[in-house]
């Protein structure tokens, strides 16, 4: 048994403790019952989820809405903000976090492109989602956990891996 109280985290992996400053911020189409809805997911530099929201449209007033439910709940402006090329971001990011740098390339948000994968394959193992109300629960509960475990193993050493992957099951009990 490793002694984890000396351990710092951080120098595992990049997304332990305070999120970073550069958010990447990305949505996806759902389908619920037959209708399409948009996941909405922002992640740090570190792959970390921030946080994720589920809405109907995907225009500038959602945009802006979820930019105001990450600040909400981050209580910091990030440094730096880097989405795809969809013109709603653009004028959400105006009006809500307007002294932040905005870099708009699809090449460059691939951090919350790759963030999808593990919701796709939680939306297949649950056979859809019944409503938009229940797929926010558990992609809220989903992403956290799924970043405890999902360590990102090529980053880290295999000693401090192991020490990593200690740590997070006794943050799990």
């Amino acid at each position: 048994m490793v002694n984890l109280s000396n351990v710092c985290h951080s120098q595992f992996i990049g997304h332990q403790g305070r999120p970073g400053d550069t958010w990447h911020v990305d949505e996806m189409f759902v389908t619920i019952n037959g209708d399409r809805h948009y996941l909405w997911r922002a992640v740090d530099q570190g792959r970390a989820v921030l946080d994720i929201l589920v809405q109907k449209r995907r225009d500038q007033l959602a945009a802006t809405r979820f930019f105001r439910k990450l600040l909400k709940g981050l209580l910091y402006v990030p440094r730096l903000l880097v989405t795809d090329q969809l013109g709603s971001y653009r004028a959400a990011r105006r009006e809500v976090l307007a002294s932040v740098a905005h870099w708009q390339d699809r090449r460059l948000n691939n951090r919350a492109e790759v963030s999808h994968q593990p919701t796709r394959q939680r939306e297949r193992q649950m056979r859809g989602f019944k409503s938009p109300e229940q797929a926010q629960r558990v992609l809220l509960a989903h992403g956290p956990i799924n970043g405890l475990f999902r360590c990102g193993r090529p980053l880290m050493r295999a000693a401090y891996y192991r020490v990593f992957r200690e740590w997070a099951f006794v943050t799990w009990r």
